[in-house]
């Protein structure tokens, strides 16, 4: 039976969608990961999302802002990665456990692009880094580059 993780965010737009392509690319073989939102982002993954992964060669350009009941089914683990989310959200249940962790969002920072795009790589290095310690943790860890 293969894992499945979920990451939850606001919009959907940003953070949880930066959390599910580098689990896409990190973790083993037989994860099954999704991203939503309590009230997704109508406009899309934020372009500099799609493109601070895709500095680190992943592509989540196909991927969508989906609300909470487009993503069916039950999941492992339920990874909440805003303050806003975690107090809006259902209570959506997880086989193993739900977890929070508190990620500034990139998508509100201010200032020029260069200094907004900075801002969502520290994001981009933080969940990258929670993340690879957590599926080391599960024994999870498929990519270790």
């Amino acid at each position: 039976m293969n894992t499945r993780i979920l990451f939850v965010c606001t919009g959907n737009i940003a953070r949880s969608q930066i959390a599910e392509g580098l689990v896409r690319t990190l973790a083993v073989p037989g994860v099954d990961v999704a991203s939503a939102g309590s009230r997704p982002n109508p406009k899309g993954i934020h372009p500099f999302a799609v493109e601070v992964l895709r500095e680190r060669g992943i592509d989540i350009s196909g991927q969508r802002s989906k609300k909470i009941e487009d993503v069916p089914g039950e999941f492992d683990y339920v990874i909440t990665l805003c303050d806003d989310a975690a107090q809006s959200c259902p209570i959506l249940p997880a086989r193993r456990a739900r977890i929070y962790w508190s990620i500034p969002d990139p998508a509100a920072a201010a200032g020029d692009p260069q200094a907004q795009m900075a801002f969502f790589r520290d994001v981009r290095d933080d969940l990258e880094r929670r993340l690879r310690q957590w599926l080391a943790e599960q024994h999870l860890l498929g990519d270790t580059r």
